[in-house]
């Protein structure tokens, strides 16, 4: 089994390191090579021959942006994560990132370098697992499967709390003990081996008339749905919501950013609005988004701060729950790329209710985690390749208008 190799590229000479010590404890990972900005970048790369990069935005010399025109101009196709500390200060620049090619971005919280990296060494190694193993497999390298990093998360995260109630120590010695016993079956969800046999649904009714088109999608899915949407059917009649695992105070943006490339009009979603046709609607970072009927029977989206599901919000069981319920047999359901499996058990739901539904297929997914659950438990009609999807999407809802 080989390493996913990474690129690390900051003008910062501790976070270098810093950054350089998450992916070294990292079994699976390996540092290619450290550059100081992004021309020294663009002097190493064919030495360093990364399967992903990680990326600072402000650098001497050439920034991250300067570097990612490079990148897009001379046709390099290896994977970016932007982290940054000026990312949440400045959603535009990152969105400007991600239209430029950049596959994700990760921002430090506030405090210390040191917390800074800490806080989001998990999310980080998940970011990397992802693009780094898609590219890497690309290109005939024997890696580690995305949910062997999202494993090793976990276990880390228990390491954090044991330490906290029993010292580091101790918490070490546990896990290293917990981890000698003979193991459990990984769930189906976490497998790294294809799919087992789908569970049979009987739709209480047949497939109607499309109302709604409701999308669930994650790690993968800024360039996925910038791909869908750009080929999505100029003259669809019906509505789309859109669950985009984001964080708070870049969704807003994101959705300028698709709403440029969009016959469509692409918008955030707001409180207690009207779901009008012709439009786009992103569920808003750090809030979950879900359909209401109001008394005059029109049907409205509505914003809330209830409690993560799955890990996340917006949710996208959330979502197609609230679909399911409303919409019945009149909604089409979507799950792409994404690690976990937030939406699949709703989406089943929709199935059941008897909604058309889709999934984005292995092949194609960054990451086969949600639709993969979903497809085993019986709530996907088809899997469709990325290139395919915006065709797919498009007719059903051209032929079910």
């Amino acid at each position: 089994m080989e390493d996913i190799s990474v690129a690390i590229c900051d003008d910062s000479a501790l976070m270098r390191n810093l950054i350089s010590r998450v992916i070294d404890e990292t079994e699976g990972l390996t540092v290619a090579g450290k550059a100081m900005n992004g021309k020294f970048l663009v002097d190493k790369l064919s030495l360093f021959k990364p399967d992903v990069i990680v990326l600072d935005i402000e650098m001497p010399e050439m920034t991250g942006v300067e570097f990612l025109r490079w990148r897009k101009q001379n046709k390099v196709d290896i994977p970016v994560i932007i982290l940054s500390s000026i990312a949440e200060k400045g959603a535009a620049v990152t969105i400007e990132c991600l239209e430029l090619g950049a596959a994700d971005f990760i921002t430090k919280p506030n405090g210390s370098i040191s917390a800074d990296i800490s806080s989001v060494s998990d999310r980080l190694i998940e970011l990397i697992a992802s693009y780094g193993g898609s590219y890497a497999r690309r290109h005939g390298k024997h890696v580690r499967s995305s949910e062997f990093f999202s494993n090793l998360g976990s276990d880390r995260l228990v390491e954090r709390k044991l330490a906290t109630a029993m010292g580091k120590e101790k918490a070490h010695e546990f896990l290293a003990n917990k981890s000698a016993a003979p193991s459990t079956p990984t769930p189906s969800f976490l497998s790294s081996t294809g799919s087992k046999a789908p569970a049979v649904i009987e739709p209480l009714r047949k497939p109607g008339k499309i109302e709604v088109i409701a999308i669930g999608i994650s790690t993968g899915g800024p360039n996925a749905l910038r791909d869908v949407f750009k080929m999505i059917d100029p003259h669809l009649k019906q509505p789309v919501l859109v669950v985009q695992h984001m964080p708070a105070g870049f969704t807003k943006e994101f959705a300028n950013s698709l709403n440029k490339i969009c016959a469509l009009n692409v918008k955030e979603a707001e409180d207690n609005e009207p779901i009008e046709s012709g439009n786009i609607y992103i569920a808003p970072g750090n809030y979950h988004i879900y359909v209401e009927q109001s008394n005059f029977g029109k049907k409205m989206l509505r914003l809330s701060q209830e409690p993560q599901r799955n890990g996340h919000r917006p949710s996208a069981d959330v979502l197609f729950e609230s679909v399911a319920k409303i919409y019945q047999n009149h909604a089409l359901g979507v799950i792409m790329t994404g690690m976990g499996k937030d939406g699949a058990v709703e989406l089943a739901e929709m199935r059941k209710q008897g909604a058309w539904t889709l999934g984005q297929d292995e092949a194609t997914a960054i990451v086969y985690g949600m639709p993969k659950v979903a497809y085993e438990l019986g709530g996907v009609q088809k899997q469709v390749p990325l290139d395919k999807m915006a065709d797919e999407i498009s007719k059903l809802a051209r032929e079910n208008a």
